[in-house]
């Protein structure tokens, strides 16, 4: 693996466990298990070491759509692997996902990430696009959006809900099933 990547998903755990304000440098080697300073010569400011995460971990979504799952060819398998997305996300990836929402906060305050974000998610948003039109699905691309943003909402309440229990895979089918055939209605 390459020496940015190796940074990158080091940056990524930092922010997942210590959140924005603990990404230091510092922290990002001592993740890594590597000398102090090599990742303030990768990446000379903690904006570039921000970005890096928001690039690494779109690059490890799009490589995760392209070979882990198989081709969608009904409703059914996409609501199957949508489930099965959200499942990874909160049980496997978890902190992929606190990172992520980490540097969405962030965005909100850094143009150039925001920027980053919008880029990068953009690229995701569209292979949804695309399993949804060879769905035959009307309006892929604001419907990509939507589903989206509802695989979003369904992992933030599993994972950091306002109190109530997380759903079982039945409550999680059951939910994006009702979204995704709302959108064959």
């Amino acid at each position: 693996m390459d020496r940015r990547d190796v940074l990158a998903d080091a940056a990524t755990t930092v922010l997942a466990q210590a959140g924005s304000r603990g990404l230091t440098h510092r922290a990002v080697d001592a993740a890594a298990g590597l000398a102090e300073g090599t990742s303030s010569y990768y990446f000379r400011t903690r904006s570039a070491l921000l970005q890096a995460c928001v690039e690494r971990m779109a690059a490890r979504t799009l490589e995760e759509m392209a070979s882990g799952t198989p081709a969608i060819r009904s409703v059914d398998a996409l609501v199957e692997a949508c489930v099965a997305i959200v499942g990874r996300w909160v049980a496997k990836d978890h902190e992929r996902l606190l990172a992520r929402w980490e540097l969405a906060l962030e965005s909100t305050r850094r143009p150039e990430l925001e920027t980053a974000l919008r880029t990068t998610g953009a690229l995701i948003r569209e292979r949804v696009a695309d399993t949804l039109a060879g769905l035959g699905i009307a309006e892929p691309r604001r419907r990509a959006d939507d589903l989206v943003a509802c695989l979003d909402g369904l992992a933030f309440d599993q994972l950091a809900g306002a109190g109530r229990p997380p759903r079982d895979d039945a409550g999680l089918r059951a939910s994006i099933t009702d979204v995704v055939r709302g959108f064959t209605a």
